[in-house]
């Protein structure tokens, strides 16, 4: 782990933010010889997530759920006669 200090990480922080994702390893900012700050990589979370929780098995969602209702449709399109 590279540690830097706060004066050093302003004038190469775009260096060091090209260390932290080609080599997936954080830098330690320090001031005054004491750890102060930790840069490292963003690594987005790609699971899938879990559904759960207060209301697991409460909702249903029904099987026509997307289908378009006809009447709404028709309501787009047949305007009343005035």
């Amino acid at each position: 782990m590279q540690i830097t200090n706060i004066s050093e990480a302003k004038a190469n922080l775009s260096h060091l933010i090209k260390l932290v994702q080609e080599n997936n390893k954080p830098i330690i900012i320090s001031k005054a010889g004491k750890p102060i700050a930790v840069l490292s990589a963003y690594l987005e979370n790609t699971t899938p997530r879990k559904l759960g929780g207060s209301w697991e098995n409460k909702v249903q969602i029904a099987p026509d759920f997307d289908e378009p209702c006809e009447e709404i449709v028709d309501s787009f399109y047949n305007f009343p006669d005035k």
